[in-house]
């Protein structure tokens, strides 16, 4: 066991005082301003009762009170549980309630859910997103280990969510191997945290990893309108950015109008959903970068591949596994595979979740023997490539054959019409199930659902091709902006 997160950064922020870390509304601050800010949360827990092993429920957009409170948490020896606060009163208080919470902070910008939270017996207080709430009082509740550092609530685009919690050994074997895997690094480097920090990709890569590493970060509540991050990404001399793929469609735009993006800025870390054909390409064209194109899951952390480096880019792949990952591919009866065949991942590792926080059935069905069933259809090329067929629940059985709807969606995307795709199943008495496309068109364009369903019967085996076409004008879609096909599904 190594040191706890929460030192290494307090180690930090400790030393060299007056040197920028945070950009925050146009304005660099100190790494003693942050501390200061962290202590003073620590202050205000510790006055309101929390105790080791509490946890404390963060319904807050990025900002420095996201940061410090979870700072002054973990330095108690408790919990955050970032939630997000866009949820609906249902969803949120299912998690505050489920979670056991010592107490919720928000902002006044979601001041009107404070009445409702607080009838549910949990308290909650508005704190500025740049200073500490001024009181904490909180309620009694079950304690935890003090190792537990993150609860993070993650349906991915299937399901109700689950609560994955994450330690702090967890938190640093991820981001050590993160370090270790690009390799590039440098003390000049400016990440852009635009990611919700609620979401573990967000807060692992955007904001704890450049807190670790001594890096400056650029923390953005939120990435709308795109053509003002690029200008701050411009003035704060952004050289990282952490993004979904939405993110950089959005800055392929603003590109296009003028909005030009820093010159020193290196790549972008591309994860959260795949990346439409042609984005590499756009990417180098378009912003003048390369992409990095990564994987990963909330129950290991937050990144299980990544590209190994700028020179090592293969198109269609997400990367290597990064160092302290173990990788299985089994079949459908649980047999180990060959890991150049097609099957569902495995995984286990120092940064791999141990269960599921406070459900047993679900924990007993995905984790077996020290192994988690990622429940994604994978497999590895000879040099150890990993490439992502499928999520297990994106199957579409088709008169006894499978069809994974990222290789109809990746064909679909091909054809200069489309903007977006999505593929489900949809059920059907004699075959099971049938392909349906939804689909929404770049601007200015046409296409039919017949045209469509032509350009995907020259590229794909015909159980493959989409008999229905649905045009949508966008697509619903999570905070981290994945599409989620429950919705789709359900319409």
């Amino acid at each position: 066991m190594g040191k706890r997160l929460d030192h290494v950064i307090f180690e930090k922020l400790a030393n060299l005082t007056s040197e920028p870390t945070i950009w925050w509304q146009s304005t660099w601050w100190s790494r003693g301003a942050l501390l200061e800010l962290a202590e003073a949360c620590e202050s205000v827990l510790r006055d309101g009762g929390f105790k080791p092993g509490c946890r404390l429920a963060l319904l807050l957009p990025n900002s420095p009170i996201f940061l410090a409170l979870s700072l002054a948490v973990w330095r108690i020896g408790g919990a955050v549980v970032p939630i997000d606060y866009r949820s609906g009163y249902v969803s949120l208080t299912k998690q505050l309630k489920h979670a056991e919470v010592f107490c919720a902070v928000t902002y006044r910008g979601k001041a009107g859910i404070v009445p409702l939270i607080s009838e549910e017996g949990i308290p909650c207080v508005i704190s500025g997103l740049d200073s500490p709430p001024e009181l904490m009082p909180g309620r009694p509740s079950s304690e935890s280990s003090r190792e537990l550092a993150v609860i993070f609530y993650t349906s991915g685009t299937t399901g109700d969510p689950k609560a994955v919690p994450i330690t702090h050994d967890n938190l640093m074997a991820n981001i050590s191997a993160c370090f270790t895997h690009i390799e590039t690094l440098t003390d000049d480097d400016v990440f852009l945290n635009a990611l919700p920090n609620y979401n573990s990709f967000g807060f692992v890569t955007s904001a704890l990893l450049p807190l670790v590493a001594g890096i400056r970060q650029v923390i953005l509540n939120n990435f709308m309108p795109p053509d003002a991050t690029m200008n701050v990404m411009k003035d704060a001399q952004v050289t990282i950015v952490p993004a979904v793929p939405t993110m950089i469609s959005l800055l392929f735009g603003a590109s296009a109008r003028g909005f030009l993006p820093p010159r020193g800025l290196r790549y972008i870390l591309s994860g959260g959903d795949s990346l439409p054909p042609g984005f590499f390409e756009r990417a180098r064209g378009e912003l003048g970068v390369p992409l990095l194109e990564g994987y990963g899951l909330t129950e290991a952390t937050a990144v299980v591949s990544l590209t190994p480096g700028l020179n090592k880019i293969k198109a269609g792949s997400v990367g290597t596994l990064l160092a302290g990952l173990e990788a299985q591919v089994r079949g459908d009866d649980g047999e180990v595979l060959p890991p150049t065949e097609e099957g569902k991942l495995w995984l286990r590792g120092a940064s791999v979740a141990q269960s599921y926080f406070r459900d047993e059935q679900l924990t007993s069905a995905r984790f077996k023997d020290g192994w988690f069933d990622t429940g994604d259809i994978v497999r590895f090329d000879e040099e150890g490539y990993l490439y992502l067929m499928s999520r297990e629940s994106d199957v579409v059985f088709v008169g006894g054959f499978k069809v994974y709807a990222l290789e109809v969606e990746r064909v679909l995307a091909e054809h200069p019409a489309v903007a977006e795709v999505a593929v489900v199943g949809v059920p059907r008495s004699i075959s099971g199930e049938i392909v349906k496309a939804f689909v929404v068109l770049k601007k200015g364009e046409r296409a039919t659902p017949k045209e469509l369903i032509q350009f995907s019967r020259k590229k794909l085996s015909y159980y493959k091709v989409p008999r229905i076409v649905e045009f949508l004008n966008e697509m619903p879609r999570a905070g981290t902006g994945e599409i989620l096909k429950r919705k789709l599904e359900s319409d």
